[in-house]
């Protein structure tokens, strides 16, 4: 019989002992992985949308709210702002770009962003199909969007009011795609796109009388607007100045994320904590599983001696016995951590937020698998040197 074998053979001698030490040691690198896995995407999505915005102006309120709304689109914006602030702050010497972002609809859960051509450029977006809108109602979809809902160029559809299914749908306003976006992995993949007019054309319909349409397009509203800085200066002096305004706050993305991040920040480490419990566990279960085979096989490790293995033989039994249960703990941690992402991740796309892909294997993920293997090898080592040392003459006298 060859060393593999053997080796199974006496594990299945012992299954319960097996099983737990399998158990422990996959749940401890289920729980790395999946928390790398996690933190690992959702860190390099939301740096990755709000690169190039310095600020976002919005209403005042909670600017973490403000950015999870405008640059995110997670959450329900703090209000409106006036429209007159969006050509003040381009007027501004320290401010190179303002886009703008019209919330208030969305279409099967996907939200509708009235906005600029400019937006697009940002994040570097391709079309794949058609072209930019250049009129009312003419709608550029993300790709994320356009396939979950089946939309492609020349399809229509109407708004429902709010940012979630389930609204009063606009049926008096019906929006053409005139475009689909190549995916870019970034937060347009799940936006609906339009100009800023058709979201107020949408909300205030049509009017015949000119008193009144003058009236409307005084009282023009943009959700919020997206800065980009022309100085580092403006830094230090812009925000302040627009928290002033009456109105207006000014939030910084990269100041939010921080934050956003030191509080989850406290569930990810305890988390960890709890890992690093079960890996040490995991550790010393099969130190004793190991020992104690060691001291059940005595007499068989002392007759294989005999037959003529060698000491460096007899340890590598003890070493095979402990790298098959780590490879099996690892490929039972792997799957319930690849799992649960794929739970998470399906969630996360119901709820058209964050994308998260089970098949995204970061470079550190290699490291919690490592980890796992040395664990185990490390648990191996006494008893693989005890057998080594074995004295052959009391064992067999011992029976």
């Amino acid at each position: 019989m060859s060393d593999l074998g053997l080796v199974l053979a006496q594990l299945r001698l012992r299954p319960l002992r097996t099983l737990l030490s399998v158990l422990l040691l996959a749940l401890a690198v289920a729980m790395l992985l999946f928390l790398l896995l996690v933190q690992t995407q959702v860190t390099r999505s939301l740096t990755r949308d709000a690169e190039g915005i310095d600020a976002v102006v919005g209403a005042k309120g909670s600017p973490l709210q403000l950015i999870l709304s405008a640059v995110y689109h997670v959450d329900i914006p703090t209000g409106n702002v006036p429209l007159a602030a969006l050509a003040q702050l381009r007027s501004h010497p320290l401010v190179a770009r303002a886009i703008p972002v019209a919330l208030g609809d969305n279409h099967a859960g996907f939200r509708i962003v009235g906005t600029e051509p400019a937006l697009i450029e940002h994040y570097g977006a391709r079309l794949a199909q058609g072209a930019v809108w250049q009129g009312k109602l003419q709608v550029v979809a993300g790709a994320q969007a356009a396939r979950s809902i089946g939309l492609a160029v020349g399809s229509r559809f109407f708004g429902t009011h709010g940012l979630a299914a389930g609204g009063f749908v606009h049926e008096d306003a019906e929006y053409r795609v005139v475009g689909v976006l190549a995916p870019t992995g970034t937060v347009l993949d799940r936006l609906l796109l339009t100009d800023v007019e058709s979201v107020w054309f949408t909300h205030e319909g049509e009017a015949a009388d000119p008193a009144e349409r003058r009236i409307l397009e005084a009282e023009r509203e943009v959700t919020a607007i997206l800065l980009r800085y022309a100085s580092p200066l403006a830094a230090a002096m812009l925000p302040r100045q627009i928290n002033a305004e009456p109105r207006l706050m000014a939030a910084v993305p990269a100041q939010e994320v921080a934050r956003l991040f030191a509080v989850f920040g406290v569930g990810i480490d305890t988390a960890r904590a709890l890992a690093a419990v079960l890996l040490v566990s995991a550790l010393l279960a099969l130190f004793v599983a190991l020992t104690g085979a060691l001291e059940e096989r005595r007499y068989d490790i002392a007759i294989l001696r005999l037959l003529g293995a060698s000491r460096v033989r007899v340890a590598l039994l003890l070493l095979l016995e402990s790298w098959v249960l780590a490879a099996a703990a690892i490929a039972v941690g792997t799957a319930l951590a690849l799992g649960g992402v794929a739970v998470v991740a399906s969630w996360l796309a119901q709820t058209r937020s964050l994308p998260l892909s089970p098949l995204a294997w970061p470079a550190g993920a290699t490291g919690v698998l490592a980890l796992a293997w040395a664990a185990a090898s490390l648990a191996a080592l006494w008893p693989a040197w005890r057998a080594a040392r074995m004295d052959l003459h009391r064992t067999l006298a011992q029976g």
